[in-house]
């Protein structure tokens, strides 16, 4: 189906699962769920596709597992485009409006150490670059970061700060407007996914891949 929007029930359906997150709200409201949030994100990503690539809508459900924060359902609904491991293109629909950026996700296997030696090295320079060009987009730059600094390295490294991540990532919010609900959505997604490519590629180049491919393997 032809994306037109996130009609204003996906809104409204947010800011009720927002005051009451529970399996009673969820069952009493799942077809505004599938028709007004996931059947939409849905069409936004096929409508990207044929630029970035193939994207998947992620499940509703919190892991809480292993959470102190017991809430069984997401308070937004996700789609995300892979470009390398834990390393992509992001959307999010929320009862806050509308977020897209990229970036890197979570450090997998080496990838941690892998991304601190290529800051330490001279291709750290081009991430610089890269972060100031994605910020004069207006997109705002963040990720996980150390409250100190990594083991070894030097308090006046000349990209300490960039060391300190643990994850990587650069996007941009909008609140709720008319645009919203319109077709126009997609051009929004669609500018933020173009400004933020250049640090999604170095990442994606830069990281490498979660596992080795003898414990992918196994």
């Amino acid at each position: 189906m032809t994306f037109t929007g996130f009609p204003d029930a996906a809104l409204i359906f947010y800011e009720g699962l927002q005051a009451d997150n529970s399996k009673a709200y969820w069952t009493r409201n799942k077809t505004i769920y599938e028709t007004s949030v996931r059947q939409p994100m849905l069409d936004l990503l096929d409508g990207l596709e044929d630029e970035f690539g193939k994207g998947h809508v992620f499940r509703p459900y919190r892991d809480v597992r292993f959470s102190k924060e017991k809430t069984p359902y997401k308070d937004h609904q996700g789609g995300f485009v892979e470009v390398g491991d834990a390393v992509g293109l992001y959307v999010q629909i929320s009862a806050d409006g509308l977020l897209a950026g990229g970036g890197w996700y979570s450090a997998q296997g080496q990838q941690l150490q892998r991304y601190r030696d290529m800051v330490d090295g001279p291709a750290g320079a081009e991430l610089e670059r890269v972060v100031a060009t994605v910020e004069a987009a207006g997109l705002t730059f963040g990720g996980d970061t150390l409250a100190t600094r990594p083991r070894g390295t030097p308090p006046d490294h000349p990209r300490l700060e960039l060391l300190r991540h643990r994850s990587v990532l650069a996007s941009r919010i909008w609140p709720p407007e008319p645009w919203l609900h319109t077709e126009g959505a997609a051009d929004r997604v669609r500018e933020c996914w173009r400004a933020v490519a250049p640090l999604v590629e170095w990442l994606a180049a830069s990281v490498g891949p979660g596992a080795d491919p003898g414990e992918r393997r196994r």
